[in-house]
């Protein structure tokens, strides 16, 4: 029986993970470090199975048509599926695979640095008395009570903050654990001394901080963003940093990655960036990568996947 044919769309997926698909496929693999689009187009044709690592390129229409009809199972080595275009894989009856959960630890973990480093001012310019405010006390809100959203919770109980506000589409039976109350969008922004970006980016997030949001937010806040970067909108960001609007911004991701060296958010110096950095732990990307693969594997024999997005 002939071995199944898997495009890994990037050389960089963890060699455990790579060695695993090896054993029941014939793998493909760009050699550049920053394959195209083309280029991933041109390895396209006649493959069984996806194993998908790039959430900046879109897995569409388009995409799938170059695979050709023989073209089964696609697994994401990541958790946020904004990338891809489930309609027309549901459309087609292709099981799509994620790592749901996997990234929670590492990712909150960045989060809660990143609040530190930007509420205590440690990389601020100059002698700025509103760069250092206590922790304590703090109303936090969290925009997306989800896994991550819910994980950075637990990590703020030892900060003795004052009240946890999220929001969301529906109240969340775990907020109980952590003293954290439901409210609308807009309370949560007029409210917040900290505020914590963990939802997914679709397109009722893209873009859901504007200039209008920004300006709803108290003059002393903190923006934490370790989601996706277009749910910020950036020239509103820069303005409102600029400004004063808001007090500062930590960021795990922005709207063009990599960051543009001439990028303006790099000239403000109430502004934290870090390169995308929230799984970046080697324990949490080799098993993002393994259940990536399982995920694909299960797919091409037909079997539901151990974390197959519905």
């Amino acid at each position: 029986m002939r071995r199944p044919r898997v495009l890994v769309t990037h050389h960089q997926v963890q060699p455990v993970a790579l060695e695993l698909l090896r054993k029941d496929c014939d793998v493909i693999v760009p050699t550049d470090d920053f394959p195209s689009r083309a280029q991933i187009h041109d390895l396209c044709p006649g493959v069984d199975g996806l194993l998908w690592t790039s959430y900046r390129m879109k897995l569409d229409r388009e995409v799938l048509d170059a695979c050709g009809p023989q073209l089964r199972a696609i697994s994401l080595t990541m958790n946020g599926v904004d990338c891809v275009d489930t309609e027309e894989l549901r459309h087609r009856g292709i099981p799509l695979g994620h790592t749901p959960f996997i990234p929670n630890e590492s990712v909150a973990d960045l989060a809660i640095g990143l609040m530190i480093v930007t509420n205590e001012g440690l990389f601020h310019a100059g002698n700025n008395r509103n760069s250092r405010r206590a922790i304590q006390g703090s109303t936090v809100g969290i925009v997306g009570f989800g896994g991550i959203g819910q994980v950075i919770a637990k990590r703020l109980q030892g900060f003795a903050i004052g009240l946890i506000l999220y929001c969301g589409r529906n109240a969340k039976a775990a907020a109980e654990r952590f003293n954290a109350q439901h409210a609308s969008f807009e309370e949560l922004l007029a409210r917040s001394d900290i505020i914590f970006i963990s939802c997914p980016l679709n397109k009722d997030t893209c873009g859901l901080f504007d200039r209008e949001a920004f300006s709803a937010m108290k003059a002393t806040a903190i923006l934490i963003n370790i989601a996706r970067g277009a749910i910020v909108d950036e020239s509103a960001l820069i303005e409102a940093l600029k400004s004063g609007r808001i007090r500062s911004a930590g960021l795990d991701t922005v709207t063009a990655e990599p960051v543009p060296p001439d990028s303006e958010l790099f000239q403000l110096s109430n502004c934290v960036i870090v390169p995308h950095l929230g799984t970046a732990t080697k324990r949490t990307r080799d098993e993002m990568a393994v259940r990536a693969v399982n995920n694909l594997i299960c797919g091409l024999r037909n079997e539901t996947m151990p974390s197959q997005f519905q």
